[in-house]
């Protein structure tokens, strides 16, 4: 862990510390959530990186007919040989 000072205003001192209170997790624990919250995707970035997927589906071809019952075998031996294109 690494240590950072930061200010507060009195009002979020106050909510923080009866936060942590009825919680009964420590300040900084609710510090470090609330970070780990603003640096996750939002769910407009989610939903964006969901559409960029969908819209690559059907664009490329294998020539393969049975993927769909064999991926995993097919993944292994391209783990195997060290080859995709197969």
């Amino acid at each position: 862990m690494h240590r950072i000072q930061v200010q507060l205003t009195a009002r979020q001192e106050k909510a923080l510390r009866e936060l942590s209170r009825l919680r009964g997790s420590s300040i900084s624990a609710l510090i470090r959530d609330g970070i780990d919250h603003i640096l996750e995707p939002s769910a407009h970035e989610r939903a964006a990186q969901l559409e960029r997927a969908r819209m690559v589906i059907g664009t490329f071809e294998s020539g393969l007919t049975d993927v769909s019952e064999r991926h995993d075998a097919y993944l292994a031996d391209a783990y195997r040989t060290g080859s995709r294109d197969d």
